[in-house]
This record gives structure tokens, sequence and C-alpha cells, in this order.
């Protein structure tokens, strides 16, 4: 099922696109990616996925895919040691709209996040970032304990 706003109502938000939930859904219960970065196709209508990263690539090459002059989506799966030494994993939720992307585009993004949010069910922390420092790892970290 696909979730697409057409014609006037586009300002309410873009949906997601049937491959960009499914590849969230790889992430969430097959582990099959470490990230899924997300953008809006405005000829489609619809949050489309932009790139995807390995299990094995770290967060340091999930913040270096994000551009530095546009907006984009993203989750990251992150996984930690609790002080109780348990393995865990929570799946971060990231709206990337930096301070130098054009106003269009952060307006586009900000009116279709939550319908977004909304597809990606099992998200459990969100981070609002214009700036890389918003969404270092030590960010991630404070709120994953």
């Amino acid at each position: 099922m696909s979730f697409r706003i057409r014609g006037p109502n586009a300002s309410s938000g873009m949906g997601m696109a049937d491959h960009s939930k499914n590849t969230f859904m790889e992430l969430k219960k097959k582990k099959a990616h470490r990230y899924v970065i997300f953008k809006i196709d405005e000829k489609k209508n619809e949050v489309v996925v932009e790139k995807t990263g390995g299990p094995a690539e770290n967060y340091d090459d999930f913040a270096e895919s994000l551009p530095e002059d546009d907006c984009r989506y993203a989750v990251y799966d992150f996984d930690f040691v609790t002080s109780e030494n348990c393995q865990k994993s929570k799946i971060f939720f990231i709206a990337w709209s930096p301070a130098i992307s054009r106003i269009r585009a952060k307006m586009l993004y900000a009116t279709s996040k939550d319908s977004v949010k909304r597809a990606l069910d099992g998200v459990h922390y969100e981070i609002q970032a214009t700036d890389p420092t918003e969404m270092d790892l030590e960010v991630i970290r404070d709120r994953a304990h």
C-alpha cells in the first residue's frame, strides 16, 4: 500500500514509496542495513531511498553520506552495550535540515516529517538536526542510554 498525496494537498506532506518502507523493514527486522537515507522525489510526490549502508558501516560513514546543503530523512540502527553488559539496538529517525539548505526544501521536509515518521513504525528516538554537532555520535549515545 502506498500513500501518495497529489495535487493541492501536497503541502500536507509526501507519502512513503513502498520500496522505502520495505527497505526500513529490512533494517529493522533483518539488520540488512546499518542506515537508510531517504529523500523526497518531487516528481513522484513520494519519499524514496537515496542510499543504504551495510551492516559493517559505522556512524561516521552514515554522517558523511548526508549532504552538506540539502535536507534528508534518515534512520540509523545504533548498537550498544548496556551497563548490565547486554547487547541492545535502538533505531533513530533523523530529520536532517542544514541551515544552508534552500528554504523550499526545509519547508517541504518539515511538512512531510510526521507522515514519514508514522510510516516508519519501530523508530525509538527522533533527532532534528540543522548542524552535524546536533547529531554527533555522543548525542546518539546519550539518547540511547
